[in-house]
């Protein structure tokens, strides 16, 4: 996946969230991987493609919603496990320590997880995008502790920074029955 990079689109408005969604598939060769409501009652366009594309599917996009955009991203040279652990394609595989980056809003979270990835050799488990938690959005990653440490610190920088973070931890040695719930 060289060169992949994402667009995101945030709308007040269910209507122009579709319209966004609409134009930007129309304008660019993209693959849109969500296009739904979130909470709280505001829509969300996620799509990816090669640089070139995905640049112009967001200015299509956010041409179509015009004033009802509330946030956008334009994010090149993606991590491929960003990818997985938005489809909740990456597996779990046991690390020894768990770190959650909780942010304020969804394109804050996939800056962080794209920067958490790049640090260290960790896991992205999955990364859950305003889907029942009021607008907010967390990844969660697995790994040794130090990698999940400096993991963890180089995401939640990213969202500290304009005041997106809502909460950053690592938890070495989770529980088993946390585990099998979380995970």
């Amino acid at each position: 996946m060289p060169d992949k990079a994402i667009g995101f689109i945030e709308t007040d408005s269910v209507a122009a969230g579709i319209e966004a969604a609409d134009a930007a598939v129309k304008r660019a060769e993209i693959e849109l991987l969500e296009a739904r409501p979130m909470c709280p009652g505001k829509h969300m366009v996620l799509f990816a493609g090669d640089t070139s594309q995905a640049s112009s599917a967001l200015r299509a996009g956010l041409a179509a919603a015009e004033a009802a955009v509330v946030d956008q991203l334009f994010l090149p040279n993606v991590h491929p496990a960003v990818f997985s652990a938005l489809d909740l394609s990456s597996e779990p595989v046991g690390g020894a320590a768990l770190g959650i980056i909780e942010t304020v809003t969804a394109a804050a979270c996939i800056v962080a997880s794209d920067a958490a990835v790049k640090a260290a050799g960790v896991n992205l488990v999955e990364i859950r995008l305003a889907n029942g938690l009021g607008g907010k959005s967390f990844v969660l990653m697995e790994g040794s502790v130090d990698d999940v440490e400096a993991s963890v610190a180089a995401g939640s920088a990213k969202c500290a920074e304009d005041g997106l973070l809502v909460r950053k931890t690592v938890i070495p040695a989770l529980a088993p029955q946390v585990r099998s719930k979380v995970l």
